[in-house]
């Protein structure tokens, strides 16, 4: 029981000293991201750390966003419960999950097996029942599928439009574009067929993607 309260009372304070008071203050956001238990999901060996102000080591040098990070990222998308959501970088599966209690649909693509089958045990323990989970290159993501929300949780050292083209009419994309030490996110709507309009929203700094990484490797 007393695990319990202090569980609650650390959640309870994420939102408050961080989430809220990074201006994400959508009732519904707050509520999706303390329906979904955030310790469910951090790797054991940091525990004592799920909700604090920081990311979170995964492996293979992933990382699960900060909260703040994954409020802002919710808000600015604003999914709803007919929207079908692409989720590019599953990590710990944890937004994963924030997106399934907003949305109706959500498919998540990682490029790393051991990241996927953590995730999956971890949603499939919140009784999470609207995803599904890829193992899969995101950029060998064709385009034939239309999404009304997409959500790349890695950095782009530069603006890719394919995601773009991704998405249905009235779609929105949230980006990160950049490279240390000046990121911007970036939400991108999708207002007509050959027509998108782009809003700069936050600078923050998260790993970039790793299959743009290895692209540039062996770009001459």
């Amino acid at each position: 029981m007393e695990n319990s309260m202090n569980l609650e009372f650390a959640r309870q304070q994420m939102l408050k000293q961080q989430v809220r008071a990074g201006e994400v203050l959508d009732l519904k956001i707050l509520d999706a991201l303390a329906s979904v238990n955030r310790e469910d999901f951090v790797p054991a060996e940091y525990a004592g750390v799920a909700f604090a102000d920081c990311t979170i080591p995964l492996a293979h040098g992933q990382c699960m966003m900060s909260p703040l990070v994954e409020g802002q990222l919710l808000q600015a998308l604003n999914p709803g419960k007919d929207d079908r959501v692409l989720e590019i970088g599953t990590g710990s599966g944890f937004l994963t999950a924030c997106l399934a209690a907003l949305a109706g649909q959500v498919h998540s693509v990682d490029i790393f097996p051991e990241l996927t089958a953590m995730a999956q045990t971890s949603l499939d323990s919140s009784g999470a029942g609207n995803v599904s989970l890829e193992t899969l290159n995101a950029m060998e993501l064709g385009t034939e599928r239309k999404y009304d929300v997409i959500a790349v949780t890695a950095s782009l050292p530069a603006y890719d439009r394919r995601f773009e083209t991704a998405l249905n009419t009235g779609g929105r994309l949230f980006v990160i574009v950049g490279e240390e030490p000046l990121m911007r996110a970036r939400l991108v709507t999708r207002v007509g067929e050959d027509e998108w309009l782009t809003d700069s929203l936050f600078e923050t700094v998260i790993t970039p993607m790793r299959e743009v990484v290895a692209l540039d490797r062996f770009r001459f």
